[in-house]
């Protein structure tokens, strides 16, 4: 029977003299209103061996405390298992894994796995890579003073070994935080044997007389820095494959061997890589050997819903801005943002090999949201709506962000952002609105009889009385300079557009109204029922027909 140490964060919510067993990890604590069950449930797994053996400052203390070392595998393992049990939470942050990323990653750690992510850019892979240290105790003992983090009762550097036997249980013991065992390089051309595994130390071995055959005389590279740790290599593919040699040799033979010195080292550590996958599958970017050696093979992708990627957005974009302007999206606008990155993600001039990163949509919508704030700060407005136009504004989120085919590149990349903008607002006004384009259309084979009028005549379309409006020659505009109050007076001079923003979007007591009309404006235009017309930051839009007449009227003759 132990006592669990005192630690600041329990002390007066329950005796010192609380006991617990270590095998069994039972205590005898109870709740009571100053502590309550849930924290009682933790209590139970901060009472740990771990705990107790944490102030031991020698070797001869971490004994007789009852520790047992494990490998790195094993430790993941046991850590996950206790957190599959408590239903804690694996991947903060990572959105959209649930059900196909996240389970293979846990099954990948149960089978004390080396593995591989495989995805595009913009999917989480370095994310999900650095939580992995979710995974690992809070400190680890490690003989003081090794550049390896020996294990205290199985050292692998010679510095380690030299000291277990010079002072036996007086070894001092340091304790590493999680944090510092988790390293990752990325993959390029320069990448060195020394920068990962090591190099010979000329300075060292003329100032100590010591032969290079010397272990004394190794500067440590990065990988056996990492011992006891996981080492992440980002971009693997890019790595030269003399390199790729070398974590071949690393992972399965524990070879490692510096400038014709063979160095048996028992490295423990936990190996894993990211990739893009048509990198990864082209032969000769990756050795064969190397990757039959990556146990587990995890494929990541981009949001698969959009309720989805909104919430990544809302995660990651800098929305709490202090300018003394209270900016408000509704959610549709906020769907209508996220909508941009799916209309590029399926764009004929989007390279989609390349795939377009989440990052694109929370940078666009960041710019939204500053062109907002900047014409609220102008206009000295205290609450500002967004507008079409602010989409628009934001172009330069998207040409950075997308990679463009032949086809796109001869159209150039500021066109292709607008045609993307113009596909998002056309399918999501499609999910809010009734088809402004019905056709009366036969029954097909198999289709019911409700998608086909009894009639066989074409029910009046419910944008009819705007379309009428702009029939009689009338013309609206829209500027990003305007007011709010002026933005709203010119678009509700549209007869019936205001009721039918009102009817289909959800617009809380009115707020936004202006935005949902120019929305429906906006749609009409994707679908080519009205004509618009840009000059800076003014847009006007007018009759279809009367601007095609307009447009013969002053082309050219042949």
């Amino acid at each position: 029977m132990r006592l669990c140490p005192n630690d600041a964060e329990y002390a007066g919510t329950r005796s010192a003299r609380t006991p617990y067993r270590v095998g069994a990890r039972m205590t005898r604590i109870t709740a009571s209103a100053s502590f309550p069950t849930s924290r009682v449930f933790q209590y139970l797994f901060l009472c740990t061996e771990e705990a107790l053996v944490k102030f031991a400052k020698t070797l001869g203390e971490l004994k007789s405390s009852g520790y047992t070392p494990r490998t790195i595998k094993e430790e993941m393992r046991a850590n996950l298992i206790r957190m599959l049990q408590t239903r804690e939470e694996l991947f903060p942050g990572i959105i959209g894994y649930d059900t196909t990323v996240i389970p293979g990653l846990v099954n990948a750690i149960l089978s004390k796995h080396d593995f591989i992510l495989l995805g595009l850019r913009g999917q989480a892979k370095t994310r999900i890579l650095r939580g992995l240290i979710r995974f690992l105790d809070e400190q680890l003992p490690v003989i003081a003073g090794t550049d390896t983090n020996d294990d205290p009762f199985a050292p692998v550097s010679r510095k380690g070994r030299e000291s277990l036997a010079s002072m036996g249980d007086a070894t001092p013991i340091e304790w590493l935080p999680r944090d510092a065992r988790y390293r990752e390089k990325l993959a390029t051309p320069d990448v060195t044997i020394a920068d990962l595994i090591g190099d010979i130390d000329p300075i060292k071995a003329a100032t100590r007389k010591l032969a290079y055959a010397d272990e004394e005389v190794i500067h440590f590279g990065i990988i056996p820095r990492t011992n006891r740790g996981i080492f992440a290599i980002n971009e693997l593919p890019d790595l030269p494959p003399r390199i790729q040699v070398g974590l071949l040799n690393i992972m399965e033979e524990k070879d490692i061997q510096i400038r014709g010195f063979p160095i048996r080292m028992q490295l423990d550590i936990l190996m894993v890589y990211s990739a893009n996958p048509e990198d990864y599958t082209n032969r000769g970017n990756i050795i064969t050997p190397l990757k039959d050696r990556i146990d587990s093979q995890i494929i990541t992708h981009y949001p698969q819903d959009r309720q989805a990627a909104m919430r990544i957005t809302a995660q990651e974009a800098w929305t709490e801005r202090k300018s003394g302007v209270d900016l408000v999206l509704p959610d549709w606008y906020r769907e209508l943002v996220e909508e941009v990155a799916f209309a590029a993600r399926a764009s004929e001039y989007v390279n989609q090999a390349s795939g377009v990163s989440a990052r694109m949509s929370i940078s666009l919508m960041e710019n939204v949201m500053s062109n907002m704030e900047r014409r609220g700060i102008i206009q000295q407005s205290r609450r500002e709506y967004p507008r079409i136009g602010d989409l628009h504004a934001a172009v330069t989120a998207i040409t950075g962000k997308v990679e463009l085919v032949y086809e796109g590149e001869q159209q150039g990349a500021a066109i292709v952002a607008r045609k993307i903008i113009g596909e998002a607002v056309k399918e999501t006004f499609r999910r809010w609105f009734p088809d402004p384009t019905p056709r009366k259309k036969k029954k097909d084979r198999g289709e019911s009889e409700e998608s086909v009028p009894q009639s066989g005549r074409q029910e009046p379309s419910p944008f009819q009385p705007i379309l009428t409006w702009f029939s009689k020659g009338n013309t609206v505009e829209t500027s990003d300079e305007i007011t709010y109050d002026e933005y709203v007076r010119r678009l509700e001079k549209v007869t019936g557009l205001k009721e039918i923003a009102a009817k289909h979007l959800d617009l809380k007591d009115g707020n936004g109204i202006a935005l949902g009309m120019e929305f429906v404006l906006e749609g009409l235009h994707q679908h080519s029922m009205v004509s618009k017309r840009e000059e800076g930051t003014k847009t006007a839009y007018r009759d279809m027909l009367k601007a095609m007449f307009d447009h013969m009227a002053t082309s050219p003759d042949d």
